[in-house]
């Protein structure tokens, strides 16, 4: 008598199916499985910036809260979200931007804090203002 050794078939799921998923659980507050995801596969990181482009203010808050949340717990590659980050500084829309410059003040390294200043002179004045409040902060803080 023969087996019937056939498996079910794998899926995989392509990191733009995973950027949505991440988008999705934020957007819920999810954020502790986002966190625990980041800590398996530590690369999902840098998907930080196009997160920050979805037009969900849950997401991009969710987004901001997980950052935070990965400082807290002393994460090792936030610096994987700093070219995505910086990148949307010049995004031509200005909640992108302003909400970029507040992901690289949460991290607040050397590296982040350097690409801010540019928008010191945003043509939005929110996005100058939220860049000025970082860059006090970082210095006297």
């Amino acid at each position: 008598m023969l087996q019937n050794t056939t498996q079910p078939p794998r899926y995989r799921v392509g990191d733009e199916e995973l950027v949505t998923v991440i988008a999705d659980f934020l957007a819920l507050g999810h954020v502790d499985n986002i966190i625990a995801m980041i800590r398996q596969e530590s690369r999902y990181i840098a998907w930080i910036g196009r997160l920050l482009e979805d037009e969900r203010y849950s997401v991009r808050i969710g987004v901001l809260v997980l950052l935070e949340e990965l400082m807290s717990l002393h994460f090792d590659h936030l610096s994987l979200a700093l070219p995505g980050l910086i990148r949307r500084l010049q995004h031509p829309v200005e909640w992108v931007r302003g909400e970029a410059a507040s992901a690289l003040g949460i991290i607040g390294s050397a590296d982040a804090l350097a690409a801010l200043p540019s928008l010191l002179n945003d043509p939005s004045p929110q996005v100058a203002e939220i860049v000025r409040d970082i860059l006090e902060e970082a210095h006297h803080g």
